[in-house]
């Protein structure tokens, strides 16, 4: 039987790959569960618009990530918290921090927290380069900067 896969399927092929499988694993298995259609010409029309279509949203994301990416460019976030006289914070500065303080600023979108790629928060004076990642391609590098307050 051979089908078109819609989705990836481990150690049988990728998307719009025309695969040749028993019936019926085709029949009970990859047709019922969305992930293969039966490889008509009309299905291998249908896969081929669906890719066109993906590959098109893909780059208007990829440039509107671009475009975002470059409002953070040279961007850099200063944070006064209450530390002790080694330098460590009391608190710290963590991810959900960083994304508030980015969008009370002067940007044109919402920045997502995931975006944000802190694996611990910030928890002593100093600067730190922190990758924000707008977009699987676009990552880009803000610099947070966590001051001693004064009392």
């Amino acid at each position: 039987m051979k089908l078109i896969l819609k989705q990836s399927v481990s150690n049988l092929g990728e998307i719009g790959q025309v695969v040749t499988v028993k019936p019926g694993y085709g029949r009970n298995y990859l047709i019922p569960h969305g992930l293969a259609y039966v490889a008509s010409d009309e299905n291998l029309a249908r896969i081929e618009a669906e890719q066109a279509q993906a590959e098109q949203v893909s780059r208007r994301d990829f440039l509107e990530a671009r475009r975002r990416a470059s409002q953070l460019e040279g961007l850099s976030l200063t944070f006064s918290e209450n530390a002790g006289e080694d330098g460590k914070l009391f608190g710290s500065v963590t991810a959900s921090d960083i994304t508030d303080q980015v969008n009370a600023g002067d940007i044109d979108f919402v920045l997502d927290k995931k975006a944000v790629q802190l694996d611990d928060a910030i928890k002593a004076v100093g600067e730190v380069s922190i990758p924000v990642k707008l977009h699987a391609d676009v990552t880009i590098d803000i610099t947070v900067n966590v001051e001693s307050a004064e009392d």
